[in-house]
């Protein structure tokens, strides 16, 4: 059966986010998450569909490739397919092509799974490796129960939606979220499965903020964004929101806790590792230069 390409629209998006969630496993190589799209939910659902692009064959689905920005495409595939030939070639061809409506012309990026067959397929296609912004992995097992954080967390709802976004806010420059934001976030399928929490100093100040993703029971966790407010850096918030996350995603059923931070953010990942995470191997990006 011939792969096609399609964009999902708002009506498709559940079943893109099933597929990811299903494909979620232990031991295997970095991969797009459904939190992904949970926390790019935050600008609709109208534009989260537009940043998503499904290769399907046959009626199943394949591939989802999620647009992090104009330039840069996430994309993942059933584990079973990731080293299909026909696959691989047909997501390089639809890449590679600017009319096919996947990346722009120009310097532009893909981010797929070490394992996949897309990372050998692609070079001859005119890509190569990104050696300047290398990535890090890293996850904490949730077989083992987490201690719990030196810091007092609130599980956030709409009561709590502001202060949520207001550290998210101050951790994160020119950040423009707000409680509408997270209204909006928190209405998405990806978010039944989510949790956003607040950490408070001994004085009652909100301090440090994260969104927890789940992949359901048995599934990797993920955790995006964490931020402690710029004003109270330095004091081990970081370190304790984390924990906090980790422990609410081992509610949720979560066999990890995941992040993927630039390797050239040295602090974020310090304060990783801090709390327990264990780094993988960096993962790189393949970039195909403006000509």
């Amino acid at each position: 059966m011939v792969i096609s390409l399609e964009k999902p629209g708002p009506d498709g998006l559940n079943e893109a986010v099933e597929a990811l969630r299903e494909w979620q496993s232990e031991g295997v190589a970095w991969q797009l998450h459904p939190g992904d799209l949970g926390w790019y939910w935050r600008k609709g659902a109208a534009a989260t569909a537009e940043a998503v692009r499904i290769w399907r064959r046959d009626g199943r689905i394949l591939a989802v490739g999620f647009l992090d920005g104009a330039d840069l495409l996430r994309l993942t595939t059933a584990p079973d397919v990731r080293r299909d030939e026909e696959l691989a070639r047909r997501v390089a061809e639809d890449v590679a092509a600017p009319e096919r409506g996947v990346l722009p012309a120009g310097q532009v990026s893909v981010e797929a799974p070490m394992d996949a067959l897309l990372q050998d397929v692609l070079p001859g296609h005119g890509w190569h490796v990104d050696e300047e912004e290398p990535w890090t992995p890293l996850s904490l097992d949730l077989t083992e129960p987490v201690k719990a954080p030196d810091l007092r967390i609130e599980t956030v709802g709409p009561d709590l939606a502001a202060a949520w976004a207001d550290v998210i806010g101050a951790a994160f420059g020119g950040s423009t979220f707000t409680a509408e934001t997270w209204r909006t976030m928190s209405g998405g399928a990806p978010f039944a499965d989510g949790r956003c929490l607040l950490g408070y100093d001994d004085r009652g100040d909100a301090v440090a903020a994260v969104a927890v993703w789940s992949a359901g029971p048995g599934r990797p966790g993920l955790l995006e964004p964490m931020g402690v407010h710029r004003d109270q850096r330095g004091h081990g918030y970081g370190r304790a929101i984390t924990v906090a996350a980790a422990a609410a995603l081992q509610e949720l059923g979560s066999s990890s806790a995941a992040v993927n931070t630039p390797s050239s953010n040295v602090g974020a990942v310090t304060t990783y590792k801090s709390g327990g995470f264990q780094p993988w191997p960096e993962t790189r990006d393949l970039t195909r230069d403006a000509s």
